[in-house]
């Protein structure tokens, strides 16, 4: 398997500092500052990364337990939100809440709760951010 690389580099001090996040690819390039980061300034941060990476690899765990369950989804759309507060000196991320819908042709409420739990748990992202709680709000859509 592949090892995927992140970047970023800061210039200046903390808070009057700037700089620039991009995934290996560079696919993916975004300005930070301390105010995009701790305040509401313009610019993207490192949390929305996480909470993009967990949104993708949850979509992505969904879809291949709901296949080996025997379930075809049309679509998952998932949002994570990821809260970042002070802690002490520094600061912590302290939770992680995913937010998916799906629309999944054949399958009942329950066993679709089932296999998002099933997901959650199996998610590769997830388990790298086991330290964080991590809760899940699963809504099954109807199929199109």
């Amino acid at each position: 398997m592949p090892i995927r690389k992140g970047e970023a580099e800061w210039n200046g001090t903390l808070s009057k500092g700037k700089g620039e996040m991009k995934t290996g690819a560079g696919a993916i390039t975004a300005a930070y500052s301390f105010s995009s980061r701790f305040e509401s300034g313009r610019g993207s941060n490192p949390e929305e990364f996480i909470g993009a990476a967990h949104a993708g690899c949850f979509s992505m765990a969904l879809a291949g337990t709901l296949e080996k369950a025997g379930f075809i989804p049309e679509k998952i759309g998932t949002i994570a939100h990821v809260a970042i507060e002070k802690e002490g000196d520094g600061f912590t991320i302290t939770s992680i809440e995913l937010v998916t819908e799906a629309q999944v042709p054949g399958i009942g409420s329950a066993m679709f709760q089932e296999k998002a739990q099933e997901a959650k748990a199996g998610c590769p992202v997830s388990k790298a951010l086991a330290g964080t709680k991590i809760s899940l709000h699963a809504t099954l859509l109807p199929s199109q």
